[in-house]
């Protein structure tokens, strides 16, 4: 611990030794001698030259205050380290620390990272200022305020999305009812995209759920306005139509920010329950409409056929307003001709005239021979055919 001078009660001006009073040197004399100095403690900290504060500001100022603050600290801590300490260490060489440089050099590193942006072909940049809608880029680069006061959302613009409901499954089923009070398994598939990327991203918190929930209730909406017949067959398309401008009118009315492309309806069932029932049902109403398309084109047939029989009498009946007597002998004839092209008889007009070769006989005749042939040949071939088996 150091020493301390003790002061003198009766001369207050002058200090005594601190190795006691007596003669010799460093001693103050009793008799009236002058005064002579002291030696020194040798466990004292010799003083330190004093040093002027610098003038003028800039960094020399900010340096002395940091080497004026360590040094606080540092006696602070503690009389053994330094200071008018036992310790008597040196104090550590100031660092002189360019502050604004490196300041300067973060803040330009940071403006030049978070204020350009690259927007990918087919994306579009959705730039928000405080948190609040501020613009929307397109494709290439771009710069902006840096974060956080600008902050960049990217999104896939042209890309086309689907959403499937319903599956093909037969154990899952989606059922709906029809307007004829039948049930349906339906599933189809949604194909949508982003018209409005601002829309898209403030508006709807869940884009695949809220255009999942308008499109059922949409088909919902279209089922109970038709039959169960018309919904799985000739009214497919049409339905599937409606559907989507349907959807397509209430997305537009929350503000989505969506554009779907279409609806295409997979499947179209009765419950698999009833499924075999129905396929019955459809079979018969398929062969109805086949035989009453059959029925159509005979009745075509039958109109055509006595529309050419009425257009060939009217001609007749011209030609025999102009010639009736002549008209009226080839119809006879003609007639005769249809009427015994079928008889094997042969009519002779006058008598004593020699009848002519019976040709429709012998024709008639040798068809005959050749049926018995084949059908004797077929005979034996069975024969044959039955003795080989055997």
């Amino acid at each position: 611990m150091p020493f301390h001078n003790n002061e003198d009660s009766g001369d207050r001006g002058k200090r005594r030794n601190p190795w006691g009073a007596g003669g010799g040197q460093g001693s103050e004399s009793g008799s009236g001698g002058g005064w002579t100095p002291r030696p020194k403690n040798p466990w004292s900290e010799p003083p330190r030259p004093r040093e002027d504060p610098p003038r003028g500001g800039g960094t020399a100022d900010f340096d002395e205050f940091i080497r004026r603050s360590q040094e606080r600290l540092r006696g602070l801590g503690g009389g053994s380290r330094g200071g008018n300490g036992s310790g008597g260490g040196s104090a550590p060489p100031r660092i002189s620390v360019p502050w604004k440089w490196i300041v300067g050099g973060v803040l330009a590193l940071w403006v030049a990272g978070t204020s350009a942006f690259q927007v990918g072909a087919g994306e579009r940049g959705v730039v928000t200022r405080f948190a609040k809608f501020h613009t929307t880029t397109g494709p290439g680069f771009h710069l902006k305020l840096p974060t956080p006061i600008d902050r960049v959302t990217k999104v896939r613009f042209e890309d086309i999305r689907t959403t499937d409901i319903g599956s093909t499954d037969a154990s899952i089923e989606n059922l709906m009812i029809t307007g004829d009070q039948n049930i349906i398994d339906i599933a189809y598939t949604v194909r949508w995209r982003l018209k409005n990327a601002e829309q898209f991203l403030f508006q709807i918190a869940n884009p695949e759920l809220t255009v999942r929930d308008v499109t059922e209730a949409a088909m919902r909406e279209m089922m109970s306005k038709t039959t169960l017949q018309n919904a799985i067959g000739p009214e497919r398309a049409s339905i599937a139509e409606e559907v989507r401008e349907r959807t397509q009118e209430i997305l537009d009315l929350y503000g989505s920010g969506i554009l779907v492309q279409g609806v295409d309806i997979r499947q179209a069932d009765p419950p698999a329950a009833v499924d075999e029932a129905f396929k019955d049902v459809s079979a018969a109403q398929q062969d109805a409409q086949q035989f009453l398309n059959q029925a159509r084109a005979y009745a075509q047939q039958v109109r055509a056929r006595a529309q050419g029989e009425t257009a060939a009498f009217d001609k007749i009946y011209e030609e025999y307003r102009l010639a009736p007597q002549v008209t009226r002998q080839r119809m006879y004839y003609e007639t005769m001709e249809q009427v015994l092209s079928k008889v094997d008889k042969t009519v002779i007009e006058n008598p004593g005239v020699q009848a002519y070769l019976p040709l429709p006989e012998v024709q008639r005749r040798a068809r005959q021979a050749d049926l018995a042939a084949m059908a004797a040949r077929r005979d034996a071939e069975q024969a044959a055919s039955q003795g080989g088996r055997q």
